[in-house]
């Protein structure tokens, strides 16, 4: 079934779908820019039906799932509007090289202001105490968001120790099983709904250890069942595959994380990083 298609099928189908399911079918036509951003339990409420109502909707019109059919909707929707889709910041082939960097600039900036008005005190009060408290943090993630798991790992341990990122999917369940419940788990995950996130959260919760989910979706099923749910800004649509502003985000997330450690004991902070300065600098020629 070419992608293109997608809304020709929905049309195709239509007085196949249950009422509930014509309700997605509406939704979708209607709200086809959004509907590429929204997570599944996000176009679930915005519908009014269940997720698994979704699930359905998009087996009927031949998708295996719903990343699937967002995918399609994604790419049927820069066919019919020349929008060159993987691009970030609307920038088009036409664009000079100083219109395209302006775009850009626009496009980070609007992302660190969303990422500002999603900050929620309390999780990032929490998300600091129990950092401080553990006596190791195992920093996780997958594809792109391992990248940023790694990057926590490097900037927490300018400060502390006991942070370790690991990257392989086996790996992160072996060394789960030997967490204890005086240790937690700082996890990326920009959709809060991939295979291995779920596989990997039994494990995390049978050892007694915290979850801290840094995600774009608090009501995906990761963040329904973490301690602790960081929110991370920056639509991105399925042909963006990690975008550069998400990233953004989740860095200025961590500053904030990191600053708010920081900031309750300044000497110690300042002495440990001394320390770590003075062990590197033998490192430079």
């Amino acid at each position: 079934m070419p992608d293109s298609n997608v809304f020709s099928r929905i049309s195709d189908s239509y007085y196949q779908l249950t009422s509930s399911e014509k309700k997605v079918a509406d939704y979708i036509v209607v709200q086809q820019q959004k509907v590429q951003y929204l997570s599944i339990s996000e176009l679930a409420a915005a519908c009014g039906v269940a997720d698994a109502t979704i699930s359905r909707f998009c087996r009927q019109i031949g998708y295996r799932g719903y990343n699937a059919f967002k995918l399609a909707v994604a790419k049927s929707t820069v066919v019919r509007q020349g929008v060159p889709g993987p691009l970030s910041g609307e920038v088009t082939p036409e664009d000079s090289i100083p219109d395209m960097c302006r775009k850009l600039c626009t496009s980070a900036t609007e992302t660190l202001n969303q990422a500002l008005e999603l900050i929620q005190p309390e999780s990032i009060r929490a998300a600091a105490d129990t950092l401080l408290a553990a006596d190791k943090v195992l920093c996780m993630g997958q594809g792109g968001s391992m990248i940023m798991a790694e990057e926590a790992a490097h900037l927490l341990s300018t400060t502390y120790d006991g942070y370790f990122a690991v990257r392989d999917s086996h790996m992160q369940t072996i060394a789960a099983t030997h967490l204890t419940a005086k240790d937690a788990v700082l996890y990326f995950s920009y959709s809060g709904a991939t295979r291995d996130l779920m596989d990997l959260l039994p494990v995390v919760r049978s050892r007694g250890a915290a979850l801290i989910l840094v995600t774009r979706f608090p009501k995906s099923p990761a963040a329904a069942a973490a301690d602790i749910v960081l929110r991370c800004a920056s639509n991105e649509n399925p042909l963006q595959l990690g975008s550069v502003a998400a990233r953004i985000a989740q860095m200025y997330l961590l500053d904030v994380l990191l600053s708010e450690m920081c900031r309750r004991d300044l000497s110690g902070c300042e002495l440990r990083r001394q320390q770590i300065a003075d062990a590197l600098s033998e490192k430079h020629i």
